[in-house]
């Protein structure tokens, strides 16, 4: 019950994990994005961790998880989480993932569908159009460090109003993209340069909620609506005035979307999935 945390070895990593809220509750595992940490969710678990058992986990090389030398791949970090999942005995689990975290989300429910029971998309993709863009990113930190691509990434995550009107919270954010290890976001950032799965989203037969930021350049809504066409029942979901970080931007709308997904999925087994997706703007 309540808090607890610690260090799992998944996968030949070490994955740093923290539960929240009570035991026997629905299990919501949280992925998180490149260049963060679990606390992107905090906004999350404080609005749910009454009603679900909160996990959450720092993708390898990010927060209190180690890098691990050698090449990364979508699949690999999506084997991180499967192992998470079996050694800590949670599934079938609600799984949301945001960008990266999303990404290798849709590798689990393609591989292991009888883990999850519901899957939600974030502002993510499942084919890196321009690998080119992602070299300079890279060979920067890999040479430079975090420091230079620190505001540029704060650019691409929040709007222009919200990065004005919240600096608290966007110094909060800056500050956890700059303590992110530069090998680590190299690593996955490479992750990324090599997305392509688009065919396999035809496979996902897990209920599959899709959210798009309405002004995100980064994953754009277009990409979003590709994703939901191509998983059969998808719901997607566009939220005005966000960008790339919806769950923060937009914290109190992304909760709301999300629970009343969660509570139609809960009904999914028996009910059975719509016909296909639909989208809804907020």
């Amino acid at each position: 019950m309540g808090t607890s945390e610690g260090i799992l070895r998944c996968n030949g990593a070490d994955l740093a994990y923290r539960m929240d809220g009570p035991a026997g509750r629905p299990i919501l595992l949280f992925s998180n994005s490149l260049a963060s940490d679990m606390s992107i969710w905090d906004d999350q678990v404080a609005a749910l961790k009454s009603d679900y058992r909160i996990v959450r986990y720092d993708t390898r090389g990010h927060g209190r998880s180690p890098v691990v030398d050698g090449p990364l791949t979508i699949d690999d970090l999506a084997s991180d989480a499967i192992a998470l999942i079996e050694q800590l005995a949670l599934g079938p689990v609600h799984f949301v993932g945001i960008s990266l975290g999303g990404m290798l989300g849709q590798a689990v429910a393609a591989r292991r569908p009888d883990l999850l029971r519901s899957l939600t998309l974030s502002n993510t993709s499942s084919e890196t159009d321009k690998p080119e863009l992602w070299e300079p990113r890279i060979q920067t930190a890999l040479t430079t460090g975090m420091a230079p691509l620190v505001e540029p990434t704060l650019e691409r995550w929040f709007t222009a109003p919200f990065r004005a009107s919240q600096p608290q919270r966007v110094e909060t954010v800056r500050r956890m993209i700059a303590a992110t290890p530069p090998k680590g976001y190299a690593a996955c950032a490479r992750a990324i340069q090599g997305l392509r799965q688009t065919a396999i989203l035809a496979r996902i037969v897990t209920p599959t909620l899709v959210i798009a930021g309405r002004e995100d350049a980064s994953t754009p809504v277009a990409v979003a609506e590709r994703i939901a066409h191509a998983i059969k029942g998808a719901k997607l979901v566009v939220v005005e005035q966000a960008a790339h970080i919806t769950p923060i931007e937009q914290a109190d709308k992304f909760n709301q979307h999300l629970r009343h997904f969660l509570a139609a999925a809960a009904k999914h087994s028996s009910s059975g999935a719509a016909s296909g997706p639909a989208a809804a703007s907020s």
